[in-house]
């Protein structure tokens, strides 16, 4: 069975803000994120229909204060809790959130190649 621990993640994409270690396995993405300073990624999802993550998540909140923006409500995740996202939300983190992330590959890829190009954009790259 395969695993994927903090350490042996074999990918590390270092953002400055946000640490994101992960690895594929099968058709998922296991993510163990790092958030260093307060993340707001509205900006980094303008695009995506509605300007919202259309990815679905389970996670596990390690460390911190996790909120998540949908059009009719917030949901807000602490150190300890366990959580499910349907797609169309916006994700906001407190300096210091650390969180354990499960999503569907291909659709997480759709989302994070479209946050890196409005990163870039951003940073006038």
């Amino acid at each position: 069975m395969p695993k994927v621990s903090r350490q042996s993640a074999a990918h590390v994409d270092d953002h400055g803000i946000v640490v994101d270690r992960y690895e594929d396995v099968e058709s998922h993405r296991i993510q163990f994120v790092e958030f260093r300073q307060e993340a707001d990624a509205t900006p980094l999802l303008k695009g995506l229909p509605g300007d919202h993550c259309n990815c679905p998540h389970w996670g596990y909140v390690l460390k911190g204060k996790m909120t998540y923006r949908f059009d009719d409500r917030d949901e807000v995740f602490v150190a300890g809790d366990a959580f499910y996202l349907e797609p169309g939300h916006i994700p906001v983190a407190e300096a210091g959130t650390e969180i354990l992330q499960f999503s569907p590959s291909l659709e997480l890829e759709a989302v994070s190649s479209a946050m890196v190009a409005n990163m870039r954009a951003m940073q006038g790259a």
